[in-house]
């Protein structure tokens, strides 16, 4: 049997989106969610692809995500908007904060949009990058349940926060797109260590007890990135999503308060749109200058190129777009499995 198989993009959409209306999500919304997914798996972040459909199913099955939500939207100043996402599927509510931020930050030159009470939002980065596709500066962070050490203190005490900022050009070069978590693995490539049966980087997480660990198995708390530095940027996360919408995660978590320990996540979407600030050619045509400027830096002993934020993933994608994506065999029988009981026709596979 081989370590992995390969599917085609497209059948792999079809796979995600059939099983989401199977867990009772709507069509419409699960051709919201599914290329979030994909997206994910075609840049090389097979963390937050694929793998991650067998816990949402587990999710919608327990109740702590909503098939069915009723997203609200309340806007009191023009440039300013939050998303009550009633447990939502994070792709969904955070596909349609981006889009409200495009359309807001047209009008207004920037814009920044709340979500409150999602479940796992998926791969940040695809949200700025769809803010970027307008030609518009996208940021997004995240803050969730605490999973991640906090630099000084014993056990999980704040969440592996993502940020992702994405900066377009004239269309050129790919988006410059940084898109990363404030932990120095998030916990779904753990997983990935464990399914593949290898070990994880030195210094990348402990044991529930605190204790050093490479074993995949064992691991169950990352560390920060930068130590102080990475759980600093998390508290930040926390204080700019969370508590800006007066849905604070932390503070019920660590009192052990009725529901506090449910699963949810908050997400802050900003979106600026270059024009505002000044001829928008300009502003494009200085993006893939300042790129170029970067790839052209001497290179230091032992490297073959420089890169920029993205630049990797850009590639990935453009590989994967044309050969298929590659699926752990552990992961495939898991999903085939899923779909089997669900009465799902499973694609043919490479």
């Amino acid at each position: 049997m081989p370590d992995s198989v390969t599917l085609a993009p497209e059948a792999l959409e079809k796979l995600i989106r059939d099983l989401f209306v199977s867990a009772g999500v709507s069509e419409t919304d699960a051709a919201i969610a599914a290329p979030v997914f994909v997206w994910a798996n075609l840049r090389g972040v097979d963390s937050h692809g694929l793998s991650r459909v067998p816990r949402y199913l587990e999710l919608f099955e327990s109740g702590e995500a909503n098939a069915t939500p009723s997203i609200a939207v309340d806007s009191t100043r023009p440039g300013v908007v939050v998303v009550d996402a009633d447990r939502a599927p994070g792709p969904v509510a955070l596909t349609r904060a981006a889009d409200l931020a495009i359309d807001r930050a047209r009008e207004q030159g920037i814009a920044l949009v709340a979500v409150r009470t999602t479940v796992h939002t998926g791969a940040i980065g695809y949200y700025t990058s769809r803010i970027a596709d307008a030609g518009l500066v996208g940021l997004g962070m995240v803050a969730g349940m605490p999973n991640m050490a906090y630099d000084g203190a014993a056990g999980a005490s704040v969440a592996t926060s993502p940020l992702a900022v994405a900066v377009p050009g004239t269309g050129a070069k790919p988006t410059v797109l940084l898109d990363m978590a404030t932990a120095v693995i998030a916990l779904g490539k753990i997983a990935q260590f464990k399914r593949a049966g290898k070990p994880l980087p030195e210094g990348a997480a402990v044991t529930a007890d605190g204790v050093a660990t490479t074993d995949p198995n064992e691991a169950k708390i990352p560390l920060p990135v930068g130590g102080a530095k990475g759980s600093g940027l998390s508290l930040m996360f926390e204080l700019l999503t969370s508590v800006l919408v007066t849905a604070p995660i932390l503070t019920g978590f660590h009192a052990h308060v009725e529901g506090g320990r449910t699963h949810r996540q908050n997400a802050t979407l900003i979106a600026i749109d270059p024009a505002a600030l000044g001829p928008i050619e300009e502003f494009q045509a200085n993006v893939d200058a300042t790129v170029d400027t970067i790839h052209d830096l001497p290179l230091a002993p032992g490297s073959a190129r420089v890169r920029v934020p993205g630049e990797r993933g850009a590639e990935t994608y453009a590989q994967r777009s044309a050969a298929g994506v590659p699926v752990p065999e552990k992961l495939w029988n898991e999903v085939v499995e899923a779909a089997t009981a669900r009465g799902i026709t499973v694609p043919d596979v490479g």
